[in-house]
């Protein structure tokens, strides 16, 4: 006879209560928080619609001056690093933030699941989403006649560090700020960083002077850093990857340092 409890005299079995190993547990909430995110209609217009509108539109339509070459070409990478931004700092700064309001963090950091494990379940979480992003984007920005080049390891060591620091300020501000404050100010920074992060307008067309400040933004460091290896087929950009490690660093022990569960 089989069973999955613990025996008794009578040949009957009582059941053995018990959390699930650790790793199962990480990947149940991971699977739950990628479900509720490609649920969420308002997140997909963020992570999906509007990047690829962007491209589209701005390929499609000289509104911006792009500089020599392709228009494709000189978005493309600015847009890879917009998705990155969309998911990994506004999505879960909201989402987070909202979470926090309701209690739901409360609860889950009552459970068997460490609160590590629950931000490693919404940090793998985030990795999906933006896999799917960057394959969407790229199959777009293919069709619109993209040519990448470069290194994909440096491309995806951009991503990987673009990706821990919007994570650390999303988690930073989702965790010190009321959840309406949250959704105001991460939908303000994104619409901004857009505007001046290089992303769709070259840094050049900017003063001097804010060229110099706005090199330091994560979001132009993560573009530029994308457009020298995709456009200009260079090896590892560096300086690029510096400042986003110093962001990650930076927002990532803010978070851990300054977030409240309740």
């Amino acid at each position: 006879m089989n069973g999955t409890g613990t025996g008794t005299a009578g040949g009957r079995y009582a059941p053995a209560p018990g959390a699930a190993p650790l790793p199962r547990m990480v990947r149940a909430q991971a699977w739950l928080e990628t479900r509720t995110q490609l649920r969420n209609g308002e997140q997909l217009l963020l992570t999906v619609v509007i990047p690829t509108l962007l491209l589209v539109l701005f390929s499609a339509v000289d509104i911006v001056d792009t500089g020599r070459g392709s228009r494709v070409d000189f978005l493309a990478p600015g847009i890879l690093a917009l998705a990155v931004l969309s998911t990994a700092f506004t999505g879960q700064a909201i989402a987070t933030g909202f979470e926090r309001r309701y209690g739901v963090l409360k609860r889950l950091g009552a459970s068997p699941l460490p609160r590590w494990g629950l931000m490693t379940a919404k940090t793998c979480s985030v990795l999906v989403i933006e896999a799917l992003q960057v394959l969407l984007l790229s199959v777009v920005a293919l069709a619109l006649g993209w040519s990448p080049h470069g290194n994909p390891a440096a491309v995806l060591l951009l991503l990987l560090l673009g990706t821990a620091a919007f994570s650390g300020l999303g988690l930073l501000m989702a965790g010190t700020l009321r959840a309406e404050a949250t959704l105001a100010a991460a939908n303000l920074v994104f619409i901004l960083l857009l505007v001046g992060g290089g992303v769709v307008v070259p840094l050049e067309r900017f003063p001097d002077a804010a060229q110099s400040v706005l090199r330091l933004l994560p979001v132009s460091a993560l573009s530029d850093g994308l457009r020298e290896v995709l456009r200009h087929g260079t090896g590892m950009p560096w300086g690029d990857l510096g400042v986003l490690a110093v962001w990650a660093v930076l927002g990532l022990g803010a978070a851990a340092r300054f977030f409240k569960w309740e």
